[in-house]
C-alpha cells in the first residue's frame, strides 16, 4: 500500500464497484462473452498497474477497444481477437523499449474530441440490440447493425428490455448529478436484476453462465498462418491501446498536484497486461479514463489503489459468479448508454468548435469517419487533416518583403538610379515544402533590376524543397543577367543548401555576405564599375559602407 493505505483500500474497492457493470458490457459488445471482459479486468488490470508508468492509472475494457474489436471478431472469430490482442501487446512493448512514449502527445486536441465523440457515437448505437431485446444482427459495420436491429424490433416489439434499458441510464445519468460520489451503476444493475428475477421477465435475457474462476492460461489460439492477415489489426489495436492509455495517464496527473506518469514505461506496462490478457481468453486493453477518474477522485495515492480494483474483481469471479450470470443483458446496456452519454463533453466540444474553422473541420471528420469507417481510420484522418492544415498555417506566416535601400551620401538622382536597379529581400519564417510555391515570385519577375540582394537572416526553417526553390529562383535572375547577392545564411541552414547545389551557386554566380549593409555597398560598386552610377570619391564611398554598416 501506499502511503495512505485506507484511502488506496477505498478507492480500489469503489472503483471495482464501478468497473464491474462495464467490465461485462464491455466483453459482451466486444463478442467474446462478459467472462472475457471480467479476466482482462482483473489480469490486465493488476499487471498494468504493477508495471506501467502511471501511479493512479486503471486499465481494462474499454469503450474506445471494443469498438475496434467488434469488426475484428465478425471478420475472424474469438480466436483473432486474443490472437491480436497478443501481437498488439507485443508491439506495445517494442514502442516502449523505442522510447516512443512522448510522441504520443502530439496528437490534436480535436483529433482526439473528434474519436472520443465519435466512440461515445459507436458505443451507444452497439447497444441498440441489447436495449431492444433482440439479438445482434450480423455484420461489423455499426449503423448497418443497428438499422438491422430496429428492422427487427418493428417487426415484433416488445418493449421490456427498452424498459429496462432506459431505466438503469436514467438512474445514472441522473444520480450522476445528484450524488456523483454514488456509485449508481452498481445500484441501477441490482436493482434490475432483482426485478428481473422477482417478476419473472423471460423476456429480458441475463448474461448467461459465468465460469467459477479463471481460467487455466492457454495459447490453443495461436495461428501462425493468421498473423499475416492480423497484423493490421493489431496494429490498430496497439495504437488505439498507447493513444487511450497516455491520454488517460494525462488526464490522471491533470487531477493530481505532483503526479507524473513515465509514457514509455505505461507502454511498457500496457504492452505486458495485453500479451498476458489473452492467455487467460481476456481481449486487448487500455487504460480506462472514467475509471482512472474515479480512482483519483476517492483519494488513489498510489497504484495500490488499481491494485485493490483488479483484486475485488476476482473476488466477485469466484465468489459471485452464479449471481453476476443473472443480470440482464438490458441492464449492462443501459450501462453502457449512459457510459456514451457521460463522454461527451459538450462545453470542451463547443469550446474546440468554436476555436478556429480548422479545429472544427477535423473534430467533426474524426466523428463522422468513426461512425462510418472505424477508429483507426478516423484518427488517420484527423491526424492528416490537422496536419495539413497546420502546414498550411504556417506556411502563410513564410513572407518575402523588399527592404529600402539606405540613402547614404547619395544625391536624390543616384538613389534614384540605385533603387531603380537595386533591390534587397529579406525572407522572414519558415522555407519549406510547404511555403515554397510562394518563394520568390516577385524578385524573379522584377524589371530594369541589375543586382538582388537577399537577406536569409530571419529563415527559421529550411528543408531540401525551400533551399531547391532558392536555386532555381538565383539560377532565373542570373539567366536574365541579374547578380544576386546573398547575406546572413544561418549555420544550421549551410548543409541543406550545400547538399542541393544552392550554396555552390550563391558563391560562384553571385556573393555572400554576412550583413545586408555589405551586400548593398557591394551591389553599389558593381554597377559603378558597369558604368550605371557615377562614380563616387573612395573616401566618400567608404564612408556610406561604414556608416550603413553601423
Amino acid at each position: 500500500m501506499g502511503r495512505a493505505p485506507r484511502r488506496d483500500l477505498l478507492a480500489g474497492l469503489t472503483v471495482a464497484v464501478v468497473a464491474l457493470p462495464l467490465a461485462l458490457g464491455f466483453g459482451v459488445s466486444s463478442g467474446l462473452g462478459a467472462e472475457a471482459g471480467l479476466v482482462t479486468a482483473v489480469v490486465a488490470g493488476s499487471l498494468a498497474a504493477l508495471f506501467g508508468g502511471s501511479n493512479l492509472q486503471v486499465s481494462g475494457p474499454t469503450g474506445a477497444m471494443t469498438v475496434v474489436l467488434v469488426p475484428i471478431a465478425a471478420r475472424h472469430g474469438a480466436g483473432g481477437v486474443l490472437m491480436v490482442g497478443l501481437l498488439a501487446g507485443v508491439m506495445l512493448v517494442a514502442l516502449a523499449l523505442l522510447r516512443a512514449g512522448r510522441y504520443m502527445q502530439y496528437v490534436p486536441a480535436p483529433v482526439v474530441e473528434g474519436f472520443t465523440l465519435g466512440i461515445a457515437g459507436v458505443i451507444g448505437l452497439q447497444q441498440v440490440p441489447h436495449a431492444l431485446g433482440v439479438a445482434p444482427p450480423d455484420g461489423d459495420r455499426v449503423l448497418v447493425v443497428t438499422w438491422r436491429a430496429v428492422e427487427e424490433f418493428v417487426e415484433a416489439p416488445d418493449w421490456t428490455a427498452v424498459a429496462f434499458a432506459v431505466a438503469v441510464a436514467t438512474v445514472m445519468l441522473a444520480g450522476a448529478r445528484l450524488r456523483p460520489t454514488v456509485p449508481f451503476s452498481i445500484l441501477a444493475v441490482i436493482c434490475a436484476t432483482l426485478v428481473a428475477q422477482l417478476f419473472h421477465q423471460n423476456a429480458v435475457r441475463p448474461i448467461g453462465e459465468l465460469p467459477s474462476g479463471l481460467p487455466s492460461p492457454s495459447l490453443s489460439f495461436l495461428d501462425a498462418s493468421a498473423v499475416g492477415t492480423l497484423l493490421a489489426p493489431a496494429v490498430a489495436v496497439a495504437t488505439l491501446a498507447a493513444l487511450e492509455s497516455l491520454l488517460s495517464a494525462s488526464v490522471a496527473d491533470g487531477m493530481t498536484a505532483g503526479q507524473k506518469h513515465d509514457p514509455d514505461r505505461e507502454l511498457f506496462g500496457q504492452g505486458l497486461a495485453n500479451i498476458a490478457a489473452p492467455l487467460f481468453g481476456g481481449v486487448p486493453a487500455t487504460g480506462a479514463i472514467a475509471r482512472t477518474a474515479v480512482n483519483v477522485r476517492t483519494g488513489a495515492s498510489s497504484r495500490s489503489a488499481a491494485l485493490v480494483h483488479a483484486a475485488a474483481l476476482a473476488v466477485i469471479v469466484f465468489a459471485a459468479a452464479p449471481l453476476v450470470s443473472k443480470i440482464p443483458l438490458a441492464a449492462l446496456a443501459g450501462v453502457l448508454i449512459a457510459t456514451a452519454v457521460r463522454m461527451v463533453d459538450v462545453g470542451s466540444l463547443k469550446a474546440t468548435a468554436k476555436a478556429t474553422r480548422p479545429d472544427a473541420l477535423v473534430l467533426v471528420l474524426t466523428a463522422a469517419a468513426t461512425l462510418a469507417l472505424d477508429l483507426v481510420y478516423a484518427v488517420v484522418i484527423g491526424l492528416v487533416v490537422a496536419g495539413v492544415l497546420a502546414l498550411r498555417a504556417v506556411a502563410r506566416q513564410t513572407r518575402v518583403d523588399r527592404v529600402p535601400l539606405d540613402r547614404g551620401d547619395h544625391s536624390a538622382e543616384e538613389y534614384a538610379l540605385l533603387d531603380k536597379h537595386v533591390v534587397a529581400y529579406r525572407v522572414d519564417g519558415p522555407l519549406f515544402f510547404a511555403a515554397a510555391h510562394r518563394f520568390l515570385l516577385e524578385p524573379t519577375e522584377a524589371a530594369d533590376v541589375r543586382v538582388v540582394v537577399l537577406c536569409v537572416s530571419r529563415v527559421s526553417t529550411m528543408d531540401a524543397t525551400g533551399a531547391l526553390k532558392l536555386k532555381d529562383a538565383v539560377r532565373k535572375l542570373n539567366r536574365r543577367g541579374v547578380v544576386v547577392l546573398t547575406s546572413g545564411i544561418r549555420p544550421a541552414h549551410r548543409q541543406v543548401l550545400h547538399a542541393v547545389g544552392a550554396l555552390d551557386l550563391l558563391r560562384h554566380e553571385g556573393r555572400e555576405y554576412d550583413t545586408t549593409p555589405e551586400a548593398v555597398a557591394d551591389a553599389r560598386a558593381l554597377l559603378e564599375c558597369a558604368g550605371a552610377l557615377p562614380a563616387v570619391p573612395v573616401q566618400n564611398n567608404r564612408t556610406a559602407r561604414e556608416d550603413s554598416a553601423r
